[in-house]
């Protein structure tokens, strides 16, 4: 029997994604060894990167979007030219040239409707039943189910097509994973730096290269490199406007009559780095704002360069040297605000920040305030080395005796489902529909802080009850044939409670038993 058995749930739930199910003997090793297996997964080179046939750069992404959106708008021109010859042949024709389903390619709808395909284009039956994605309609929620002639399925667009293949790489990656400390790192530092797929067309399209190209490549690097590498990238300067933001005393900037646009400037300073309280003024994010003029990415002319590649166009920077939390930065272009960012990365208010959210993660929604000194420490001797403070929390004797009291949240319980089930996704839609019913839909928080990391957001009774039927979803589907009991011994063996034990063994069904070890304590918890 396993060696340290509450040891092993910590490592599996605190840090990972859940024991795999099959013959994965993940809580075996784990309980073993805790803290090695955890750590297993950062001694692997490029262990958090993320490449996947199909998988294309932001660059490559652009020009697709760009060559869609003149699709777009040259079908709409046909069916405009279109319509007075048909209103000239009478009433009794049929104008499906402009008919809302074609016409219909808003991003709302696109939001709307990912998941939803055409016949011809149908996937296989997705192997994980829960809920249907949202705002679909009935019929899309069932794709066997007859539809009126004149309301035809659209197959997928570039935008859709990315948006789920990227989800997919990202699902595959998570349930395949020994642990998955990496992709839980993966995650917490896309949120912290978070992006929303409902900006636009752009953003969601660039969500999931946003997330292979400025997170992936330095969740063991160093903060300061994964700070320029986000606030350089397209996806980023687009969601938070910089690419409209003009130096008032640039030349574009006196020829456009506009001026600053704050956002990037403000999110920079309030939630990647210095927090709020960290000791920065409306001032200070005046001058980020003139100091990142120019910031911005190529269009779909590519008159500064390649469509979708990051540019600094000087044309629209403001001129002259800056003072930004009292030091003086020289107006030597690009390399102003690259100073500006790095100096702001390594601020003691940073270190304090970071720390802080980084066990709010982990342990608790009340950091231990011991841990979090420590690793505000580690922080700032190692400058910002994002491997050295993870194995500083993992190290920490608080990771292992502080109580499971936090709640998986959606993207986590839904992964954790997959992979004790030991299904691999083979198409993202169950997954998308269950985060969006559960209020987490993939790289699309609500405003720029990101998803919240409480138990407040997720213990609602609401968002239990929808969790509740999404395991009694995968319980009607796949409980037949599995044994609660056994699945149990895979998520938590001697760690699991009297109580745990005897609600699934009275359980009337194995789909009632597989529903309830969903939403037990030892599954839940983490």
């Amino acid at each position: 029997m396993a060696r340290d058995p509450q040891a092993a749930l910590v490592a599996l739930n605190r840090f990972g994604l859940g024991a795999r199910g099959g013959a994965s003997g993940d809580f075996t090793s784990a309980a073993s060894d805790p803290r090695g297996f955890v750590k297993s997964e950062l001694g692997r080179a490029s262990g958090a990167l993320l490449e996947a046939p199909g998988l294309q750069s932001t660059q490559a992404l652009a020009e697709a979007v760009f060559a869609y959106q003149d699709e777009v708008k040259r079908a709409r021109e046909m069916a405009k030219s279109a319509a007075p010859a048909a209103d000239a042949v009478g009433p009794q024709s049929s104008p499906t040239a402009a008919s809302p389903q074609q016409r219909g390619l808003s991003l709302n709808k696109v939001a709307n409707n990912i998941g939803n395909v055409a016949p011809e284009t149908k996937p296989a039956e997705g192997n994980m039943s829960m809920a249907p994605e949202a705002a679909q309609s009935n019929a899309v929620m069932q794709p066997n189910a007859a539809k009126p002639v004149s309301q035809p399925q659209q197959p997928l667009n570039v935008i859709q097509k990315t948006y789920r293949a990227e989800a997919l790489a990202r699902l595959q990656r998570a349930v395949l994973a020994d642990c998955g400390f990496t992709e839980r790192l993966v995650a917490f530092w896309s949120n912290h730096f978070c992006i929303s797929a409902n900006k636009g067309e752009l953003a969601r399209i660039w969500a999931g290269a946003f997330e292979r190209e400025a997170i992936r490549p330095h969740v063991f690097g160093r903060f300061a490199d994964m700070v320029k590498a986000v606030e350089q990238h397209p996806a980023m300067l687009f969601f938070l406007d910089n690419q409209q933001s003009l130096g008032p005393d640039s030349r574009a900037g006196q020829n456009r009559k506009r001026g600053l646009n704050e956002n990037l400037a403000r999110e920079i300073m309030e939630l990647h780095t210095l927090g709020v309280g960290g000791g920065y003024t409306q001032e200070d994010v005046t001058t980020l704002a003139r100091i990142i003029t120019g910031w911005t990415f190529a269009g779909r002319q590519g008159k500064l360069g390649a469509p979708g590649e990051f540019v600094f166009n000087a044309n629209a920077h403001q001129p002259g040297p800056q003072t930004l939390l009292g030091k003086v930065y020289q107006d030597d272009g690009l390399a102003q605000g690259e100073a500006a960012l790095a100096d702001i990365a390594r601020h003691p208010s940073t270190a304090k920040f970071i720390a802080t959210k980084f066990v709010r993660h982990f342990i608790a929604d009340d950091p231990p305030p011991a841990l979090v000194a420590r690793l505000e420490t580690v922080f700032k001797r190692t400058d910002g080395d994002l491997k050295a403070l993870t194995l500083a929390l993992i190290d920490s004797d608080e990771a292992w005796s502080a109580p499971l009291t936090k709640m998986r949240n959606p993207y986590e319980f839904v992964v954790a489902s997959g992979r004790l089930l030991a299904r691999v996704p083979e198409d993202p839609g169950p997954y998308l529909g269950a985060l969006n019913a559960l209020g987490q839909p993939l790289w699309t928080p609500a405003g720029p802080n990101g998803f919240p990391d409480t138990n407040a957001a997720w213990a609602a009774p609401e968002g239990l009850k929808l969790r509740l039927d999404i395991a009694a979803q995968l319980g009607s589907k796949v409980g037949n044939t599995i044994d609660a009991r056994e699945l149990l011994e895979l998520v938590a063996a001697d760690a699991a409670s009297g109580e745990t034990r005897r609600t699934i063994e009275r359980a009337e069904s194995r789909q009632q038993a597989l529903a309830l070890l969903l939403m037990s304590p030892e599954f839940q918890r983490r």
